[in-house]
């Protein structure tokens, strides 16, 4: 035994460097261009030898029992750092001998870093186990056996192709309802796909193997084509999207030295760039994030359709489709729709006709594999984008006035034919943002913001979209919103502008298709004006009448505001589904009926700041005093404050605050968190003697706890108290509402607050998902001021502790905070502030230019 020892320690250390050398050449060959096949390939065929020659060492050829290959292994197929998957099938009755030897054998594998996995079994367990799990099942279909008893595995063999193993109908059934179940578990165009289990991922064309070789007892793809169910150009396809996904993963591997199937993206730029993309007009990575978002949508309609004419072969042994005639070119298959004239495809028109029909009847949801073949062929003939044939724009107008007009583009969507039609979408097919706010390419963001549209309409959607549901039953014209969904973002990736590119190509398509001109101006001008709305209410002060006046402005009338307020809620909507949360809710429907009112009355009258002041103390002091406090007491409390903050805040706010400063009968720091809404939000009040860094320490705090801070207001007593709050909301967006956690929060304050030099908490480290990102720290003051402040605006990386420096920034250049809005963007911080100097006035341009060089100075730190 110690011979043997001693020989494997040996051994070891040279099987070991042989490799890591064989990664090495396999990542240089990979750069050269070295085909992809050969790659994966060779290193499954290293392993075999390996595995070999340690069944020789360790003496088992003459064991009786059977080394298998199951898995992707078993397909021959291994990428740089795949798992090993190994069947060791032994005879009934296995010797204490033979299992130290195999014991030996793994422990060799794993002590080379070899990601083993492995089972060891009788014949009779891997047939019952086989016949019992799907899963086990598949990887013993697709077996081979690389060394020990050829007869055993014979039997193996022969047993799992028996009809009665796993019989084929059923084995599609549990294949199908497998890739089902997957497909819910996450999307095909997520900031981090999964490049197996995704839809349209490696997973999905194995599914279609999987149930090919069950089925036909095929052992490739290539027989798909012999037995005719695929077309030589689809097996073309097929084979290259593979090839491609293959590619991709190979270099993820060598990117993240280790098994790793998630396009990370701190690894996505690493894996373009082994990929030989370079930045260009867009970034590297963004051009291979692109193409890998056009293969899965492509992989994704191979699949749909060869699993339908799978399920076809297997009729007589499943239910067929119930069939509904609809006209004499056209019929419902079950949900499907189905051409009966084949020819009909050779008019263009056809091609959107058929999607007419599925917009006319609710039950269609998706088109039959044959016709879903030749309109894959006839949209691949056209020498020409579809929008130039007259009768093909004739169509779409129809269709898009239709009240179900948009479950037929997303069918449309689906399946390229908006590419085929607009050459403007197919530029931003697959087109990504290497950003952390932009969670889908821009086609299936547009895609979703026009599901948004739809989702208005429903009556069990009024909870989440109150405003939304109502306004879209009350726009003049829906389908002005469609069109200006469709082109909002279609100018991106082009360089420039894309609100003003988008306006022009919206204008352009609405004169060709027949719209009268003010229609046409009216979807250029949504188009170009789609982030206005959503601008204003998250980065300005909508509390100003002279902002909401000015936007009015912009806006014109009701109809453009009702327009613009449906299409900027479906556009955050659909940008990211952790973006629409209370408080923004709250903004943009505070923002419409503030403009609306302005609207109605032509031009706002200018306040009368003391008729507000009065109206908003007398509904508070009635509040107060029923609480028990006299109205000397509140007369004396609000004598030491300013009309501003009369006017900053609400009555019920005023009545919250006076309550609580009257019963804080001591001179330690009041800090409050409300337990309703405010905009959506948590307000956070705080009350306390003024101080230098006072804004600076209550941020370091609120970040230490993990706390999102959207809206300040910094207001100051004529006794040199400050009177600051807060909206705050927890990280997912949600209101602050765990009694724990709220007195957690203001423990936390109160203990800060009540030093003069407290020690200040570290920043949280940067997340995993932040480090891959660059962003310029921009300081842009605006022109103009109002109320005697000057506004600025801050552009930096969103990572911890950034509002903590800001404070610090501000402290150094002797600069008072008036109010701020907080907004994220991803992985930026868009931040907007309203500042004052130490007189009481805007700031100079020497001031400015100090304030700018603290803050990149500060922000630049670690």
């Amino acid at each position: 035994m110690a011979t043997v020892t001693e020989h494997k320690q040996l051994e070891l250390v040279s099987v070991k460097e042989q490799l890591q050398q064989a990664l090495v050449n396999s990542k240089e060959a990979f750069i050269n261009g070295q085909s992809i096949v050969q790659l994966v390939y060779d290193r499954s065929q290293q392993i075999d030898d390996l595995l070999k020659r340690l069944w020789r060492q360790f003496q088992l050829c003459d064991s009786g029992h059977c080394l298998v290959a199951v898995g992707g292994y078993g397909r021959g197929e291994l990428h740089p750092y795949s798992d090993i998957d190994l069947l060791i099938l032994t005879t009934e009755h296995i010797s204490t001998v033979d299992q130290d030897k195999l014991g030996q054998l793994l422990a060799f594998l794993w002590d080379c870093k070899l990601d083993v996995g492995h089972s060891v079994r009788s014949l009779s367990e891997t047939i019952e186990q086989g016949r019992g799990d799907i899963t086990i099942a598949t990887n013993l279909l697709e077996s081979r056996r690389l060394c020990g008893s050829e007869e055993l595995y014979q039997q193996l063999y022969d047993t799992i192709r028996q009809p009665d193993f796993w019989p084929s109908e059923d084995y599609f059934v549990a294949k199908r309802d497998e890739q089902i179940h997957r497909h819910q578990k996450a999307s095909a165009f997520d900031l981090e796909p999964n490049i197996k289990t995704c839809p349209g991922g490696l997973r999905d064309i194995q599914t279609v193997a999987w149930v090919a070789m069950r089925h036909f007892d095929a052992s490739s793809l290539n027989e798909l084509e012999e037995y005719g169910f695929l077309e030589p150009e689809e097996l073309a396809e097929l084979t290259e999207c593979l090839h491609f996904l293959w590619r991709v993963r190979f270099a993820l591997h060598l990117s993240a030295k280790r098994a790793e199937n998630r396009l990370l993206f701190d690894l996505q730029p690493l894996v373009a760039e082994l990929m030989g993309y370079t930045n260009k007009t867009q970034l590297a990575v963004e051009q291979m994030m692109k193409r890998y978002y056009r293969t899965v949508r492509r992989i994704i309609e191979l699949n749909e359709m060869l699993l339908q004419l799978f399920k076809r072969a297997s009729i007589g042994r499943i239910k067929p489709l119930q069939v509904v005639k609809i006209n004499e070119h056209f019929q419902r298959r079950g949900r499907f729709i189905e051409l009966l004239t084949p020819e009909l495809f050779e008019q263009p028109e056809n091609l959107l006709r058929l999607f007419l029909l599925v917009a006319q009847d609710s039950n269609i949801n998706g088109i039959y594999a044959p016709t879903l073949r030749l309109l894959r062929r006839y949209r691949r003939q056209q020498k020409v984008p579809l929008v130039e044939h007259s009768e093909c724009r004739k169509v779409l107008m129809q269709l898009l006035k239709h009240p179900r007009g948009i479950a037929a583009l997303t069918l449309m969507h689906k399946h390229n034919m908006l590419s085929a039609y607009l050459p403007q979408w197919q530029a931003i097919e697959g087109q990504m943002q290497f950003d952390l706010f932009h969670a889908y390419t821009v086609d299936e963001h547009t895609h979703r913001l026009l599901a948004n549209i739809e989702r208005f309409g429903h009556p069990e959607s009024q909870a989440e979209f109150p405003l939304g549901s109502v306004l879209i039953n009350q726009l003049p014209k829906r389908g002005l919103l469609v069109l200006a969904a469709i082109f909002h973002d279609i100018g991106k990736g082009r360089g420039g502008d894309h609100s003003e590119l988008g306006a022009v190509d919206a204008l352009e398509f609405c004169r060709r298709h027949g719209l009268n001109e003010h229609d046409g101006r009216t979807v250029s001008w949504l188009v170009e004006n789609h982030l206005l709305m959503s601008v204003v209410a998250q980065r300005r002060d909508i509390n100003d009448p002279d902002v909401v006046n000015e936007f009015a402005t912009q806006v014109r009338d009701a109809a453009h505001l009702s327009y613009l307020y449906c299409l900027t809620v479906a556009d955050i909507c659909a940008t990211n589904n952790k973006l629409w949360n209370n408080w923004k809710d709250s903004l943009l429907r505070e923002l419409y009926f503030s403009t609306q009112r302005v609207l109605a009355r032509g031009k706002e009258k200018t306040m009368d700041v003391r008729a507000r002041v009065r109206e908003h103390q007398a509904k508070a002091k009635k509040d107060v005093i029923r609480s028990g406090f006299t109205e000397k007491e509140i007369d004396q409390l609000w004598a030491r404050f300013h009309a501003d903050y009369f006017v900053g805040y609400q009555p019920s706010q005023l009545s919250w605050h006076a309550e609580a400063i009257l019963r804080h009968k001591n001179d330690t720091p009041l800090v409050l968190l409300s337990k309703h809404a405010t905009r959506g939000g948590t307000e956070l009040f705080i009350f306390c003697k003024d101080r230098p860094r006072l804004f600076a320490t209550v941020m370091a705090v609120l970040d230490a706890k993990n706390v999102n801070v959207h809206d300040a207001k910094i207001m100051g007593t004529k006794d040199n108290y400050a009177i600051d709050s807060f909206i705050i909301l927890e990280p997912n967006g949600e209101q602050v509402t765990n009694l724990s956690r709220i007195q957690s929060i203001r423990k936390a304050l109160e203990k800060a607050l009540a030093k003069e030099n407290p020690k200040l908490p570290n920043a949280r480290r940067l997340s995993r998902q932040m480090k891959p990102f660059k962003v310029v720290t921009q300081v842009s003051f605006l022109e103009g001021n109002r109320h005697g402040t000057t506004m600025v605006e801050l552009i930096a990386l969103d990572k911890p502790g950034l509002l903590a420096k800001v404070g610090e920034a501000f402290y150094r250049c002797q600069i008072s905070l008036q109010s701020a809005k907080i907004t994220t963007i991803g992985e930026r911080a868009e931040d907007f502030f309203m500042l004052k100097n130490s007189q009481g006035q805007p700031l100079t341009e020497q001031q400015q230019t100090e304030l700018q060089q603290t803050l990149v100075e500060l922000l630049a730190q670690p």
